[in-house]
């Protein structure tokens, strides 16, 4: 008889200190409940969150794998044995939805190559909310994830980007480390044609939540300070 594999679900969290019930549904909460095995990229804020969302099992007795940029890739196999063996495994997310600006798109790729059933739960994702809101393309948009830090590099991505916005009729999307915002929001005054669109999208779901769109011109009458507010930026025709 064919042994039962466990499911992987991927699992979303806050995008920072909000109500968790205006922005999970109740049954991801449900599923958390029935897991003691995840996921993640930092315990600490792993135990934090499942806290706050009223983990009804023992926060002590958790077995958690961590997933994070020093992880050692012959160590990932190992993470979803528990499944192969029956058992239901969270991978959770350490802000917004796991695998989309978020490290796990490896172990949900072997998940698959293991005929594991993967199953995404609903949350936010600041980068899908910003498109949303922005006015812009959302049937031909492109994410870039971060942009190059080097100044030099970063214009010239800049205006390459711009170009695929009027060739291609595509919104293009990506973030930076809160710190560097106003670093990348100069270059983009900088850099791109005052016609061109942009939208600025901080603090998503967050009560001091901050979105709007308008010319590179017009910004450059009133920029505003975003440094250390998570932020994604969005540029358009």
């Amino acid at each position: 008889m064919k042994k039962k594999i466990g499911n992987l679900y991927l699992i979303p969290s806050s995008i920072g200190s909000q109500e968790i019930r205006k922005i999970l549904p109740e049954y991801n909460i449900l599923i958390m409940n029935q897991l003691d095995e995840f996921i993640v990229e930092n315990e600490r804020t792993t135990r934090r969150f499942l806290k706050s969302v009223g983990y009804t099992q023992s926060l002590d007795k958790l077995k958690l794998h961590i997933l994070d940029k020093h992880t050692d890739f012959a160590e990932y196999p190992s993470f979803l044995n528990s499944v192969l063996e029956g058992k239901n495994v969270g991978l959770l997310s350490e802000a917004g939805v796991p695998c989309v600006a978020d490290p796990g798109a490896s172990i949900v790729k072997m998940a698959h190559q293991k005929n594991i059933k993967v199953i995404p739960l609903t949350g936010p994702s600041s980068i899908i909310l910003s498109l949303m809101a922005s006015g812009f393309n959302g049937q031909n948009f492109v994410f870039h994830g971060y942009l190059p830090i080097e100044n030099y590099a970063r214009a010239k991505k800049i205006k390459e980007i711009e170009k695929t916005i009027f060739r291609e009729d595509q919104t293009q999307i990506f973030i930076e480390t809160p710190y560097r915002n106003m670093k990348i929001l100069n270059s983009l005054l900088e850099n791109c044609s005052n016609k061109t669109l942009l939208c600025i999208a901080c603090d998503i779901t967050l009560d001091s939540e901050y979105i709007e769109s308008k010319s590179i011109y017009k910004w450059k009458e009133n920029a505003p300070e975003i440094n250390k507010r998570p932020t994604v930026f969005l540029l358009y025709k």
